[in-house]
């Protein structure tokens, strides 16, 4: 095994870093604090490719691996979490959901203008009393002349009042099961569909996360996405991958975390000295920089399987599992860290700490993965 960067992958994250210094970095708090999802920053990311970044292509995308997406989400993510976040979801549940599984027909029509950043996609899972039990789904479907009507809601749904296009899981078969669960692709616009409340949220504040409802909507038998009854087995499969996206979010988090304690404990004097000087933190810095490296090789494992085309539901959740919680540890001890400082929005410390802790719980909270992990390793 060869873990030196290629000149690709170096050239890549340097692309990415440059961008995220200059057309991010100046703009992070003011995003934060208005909760703004920043919309005026799409086409530069489509530029890079970043809106279509595992997309074929022949489908209008960058044809790139997992790994690149890892490297792309996580210097993104190193500079604003709530970008990355953004990024994520657009590539990895709407947009990859619809390349997996879409038809032809939809991929033509819907995946370019998402790889293009012309629209942004969003993705319909959780439900108010289906969250860790997405199984649990209530949203119906019912057949009419034609097609489907849908009623019912989603919640924490990512993009769900900026979305142009969107992947939804609504029960087609009530006695089926989880395999009486199928998607549907639905446009802005469609009647029935429409946002609800937007969420008021700790952190990742920029990235916009709302309720979605639908009301009799109507949609075409050509909008069921997949087979009929398979929605859910292909959410599950969307999610294996996805959830590497998030594992390179959390490492990104944590890298950014990192490197504004370690700057701040260079220039931090107390008692006549810098504050690394002392080996409390010396200590804090030396285990935080171990732990985002092997959380690193654990989501790059897990990139490179998915590229070789194998199944990788125990390594996606192992990787997601750690870099979420070593995340959180990092950002924690950034905080710590900063002292007086990391507790006020002068320093981005306290945001860091703020964006955090969604890793832990969205797509799978830390208790999912561990569940997942054991039934992989017991058989």
């Amino acid at each position: 095994m060869d873990f030196r960067p290629s000149d690709h992958h170096q050239v890549l994250r340097g692309s990415v870093r440059a961008f995220a210094e200059r057309e991010i970095r100046p703009r992070v708090m003011e995003w934060d604090e208005a909760q703004h999802f920043p919309e005026e920053l799409v086409p530069g990311l489509a530029a890079l490719g970043l809106m279509g970044i595992q997309v074929p292509e022949e489908y209008g995308g960058a044809g790139m691996t997992s790994l690149d997406y890892c490297i792309c989400i996580e210097e993104l993510a190193r500079v604003d979490p709530s970008v990355a976040l953004a990024v994520a979801a657009h590539n990895g549940l709407c947009t990859a959901h619809l390349v997996m599984f879409g038809s032809e027909e939809q991929k033509r029509r819907f995946v370019p203008p998402l790889a293009r950043g012309e629209q942004i996609g969003a993705w319909g899972l959780t439900e108010p009393l289906a969250g860790s039990d997405a199984g649990g789904t209530r949203t119906r479907a019912v057949r009419c002349d034609g097609g489907w009507v849908l009623n019912g809601a989603k919640t924490f749904t990512t993009h769900g009042r900026v979305g142009h296009v969107m992947v939804a899981m609504a029960v087609t078969d009530p006695h089926g099961g989880r395999r009486g669960i199928s998607a549907f692709v639905v446009e802005r616009g469609t009647p029935g569909f429409r946002p609800g409340r937007k969420e008021n949220k700790l952190g990742m504040r920029a990235s916009d996360t709302s309720e979605v409802v639908f009301e009799d909507c109507r949609v075409r038998a050509d909008q069921l996405v997949g087979r009929e009854g398979e929605g859910f087995v292909n959410a599950l499969q969307v999610l294996d991958a996805g959830r590497i996206g998030i594992a390179a979010l959390a490492v990104g988090l944590a890298q950014g975390a990192h490197e504004a304690a370690l700057a701040y404990a260079k220039q931090r004097h107390q008692f006549g000295q810098p504050i690394a000087s002392f080996q409390a933190i010396q200590w804090k810095l030396a285990d935080d920089a171990t732990a985002i490296e092997a959380a690193r090789l654990l989501t790059y494992r897990a990139a490179a399987l998915k590229d070789q085309g194998l199944r990788t539901t125990r390594e996606s959740s192992m990787a997601k599992l750690f870099a979420s919680e070593m995340a959180v540890r990092v950002a924690d001890n950034g905080v710590q860290i900063h002292g007086g400082y990391g507790f006020v929005k002068d320093y981005p410390a306290e945001k860091y700490f703020r964006d955090v802790k969604l890793t832990t719980i969205g797509e799978g909270t830390s208790e999912i993965q561990r569940l997942l992990i054991a039934r992989e390793i017991l058989g």
